[in-house]
């Protein structure tokens, strides 16, 4: 009895069913394998965007009006840092707006005047020193602060501490400026109580020299409590196992805040860094604006106050735009700065690479 190829000894072929399988994986390999056919499978499945606004309307309602206060409120005025190239004169027509448009071209002569004037440069350095400053003195203090709170067993001590750091952040700098001249000024508790006591009393509010020291320590009072909330809350997503791990391997406090909690902390004081430096240029206005007259502008003029009185004072529109304008480019400059040096420490930053 002859068999046939494939064939079993009783003469029957076996089921087709048993070599389909086979043949089906290798054609779906071979598809995969072919250009463009995964890519077109994956648009395939992609949800119409007809069908993704009716399932997200409400959110996209939701976010509408913060949307249109956005762009009412920043990216629509971006369009009035044309007038940094003109010398705008906002009495050459009925109003200010259509006055852009017939006010003379003069190119970069303003950018011209304000690299030839020792009164920008003046409130320039001011900045900057007060920058380096604040960033020495201020930003570690929130950190510092958030492990002091984290190291606390008791959750309404914890609670009560947080409350009576965070209040300060809700008042206004004329209330700030007002309480530290109660208690600093010629006249505040301090001096009174030396000079109760025979000592000569003293003025710290008009002190040009220590004014800079005066700020800080103003901003360290106000804004540290909502540092301290940052920080807390990337420390609460610090997983307790790994302290236990590290209490069991014979860690004390002190190594489990250098090798668990600060680690931890790594991200958010990169990211908040790379904000701080990329608004480096910003160090206030109205702090330093209720101040000047006591101190001097010599000790208190900085870029915000110099564009403002130049602009809205003096009603030199033209240069304050080209003054604001330089300013903002440099700050985007820095942030891309530092997010790149937080990219290269191993850091996400602002955003991913």
């Amino acid at each position: 009895m002859s068999l046939t190829a494939g064939s079993r000894p009783d003469g029957t072929r076996p089921p087709a069913a048993v070599e389909e399988p086979t043949a089906a994986v290798a054609t779906a390999v071979v598809k995969d394998r072919v250009p463009g056919r995964a890519g077109r499978a994956g648009q395939a499945g992609k949800v119409p965007f007809r069908i993704r606004l009716r399932r997200d309307r409400t959110l996209i309602l939701m976010t509408l009006p913060v949307m249109v206060l956005l762009l009412l409120f920043n990216y629509v005025p971006l369009l009035g840092n044309v007038v940094a190239f003109q010398d705008y004169d906002p009495y050459v027509s009925s109003n200010g707006v259509t006055a852009i448009f017939h006010s003379p071209w003069v190119g970069v002569e303003q950018f011209s005047r304000m690299l030839d004037d020792p009164l920008f440069w003046s409130a320039a350095k001011n900045t900057i020193v007060l920058f380096m400053l604040q960033l020495v003195l201020f930003f570690p203090i929130p950190i510092a602060l958030a492990l002091l709170i984290n190291s606390v067993i008791r959750p309404r001590v914890r609670a009560v501490a947080q409350a009576i750091m965070y209040l300060p952040h809700f008042f206004s700098w004329v209330l700030v400026v007002t309480v530290f001249q109660q208690i600093f000024g010629g006249a505040g508790i301090i001096a009174q109580t030396l000079e109760n006591h025979g000592w000569s009393g003293f003025d710290l509010m008009t002190n040009a020299d220590l004014f800079k020291y005066l700020v800080t320590a103003q901003a360290v009072w106000k804004d540290a409590g909502w540092g301290i909330i940052v920080f807390l809350a990337a420390l609460a997503a610090v997983s307790t196992d790994l302290y236990e791990a590290a209490a069991m391997d014979g860690a004390g406090r002190w190594r489990r805040m250098w090798h668990v909690t600060l680690p931890a902390l790594r991200p958010v004081i990169a990211l908040l860094l790379v904000l701080r430096v990329g608004d480096a240029l910003s160090v206030g206005f109205e702090q330093f604006l209720l101040q000047r007259n006591a101190v001097g502008a010599g000790a208190s003029e900085v870029l915000d106050t110099y564009v403002w009185n130049m602009g809205i004072q003096n009603g030199d529109f033209s240069y304050a735009a080209a003054v604001g304008l330089v300013k903002g480019a440099i700050g985007v400059c820095l942030v891309l700065g530092a997010n790149k040096f937080a990219h290269l420490l191993g850091e996400q930053g602002v955003y991913k690479k």
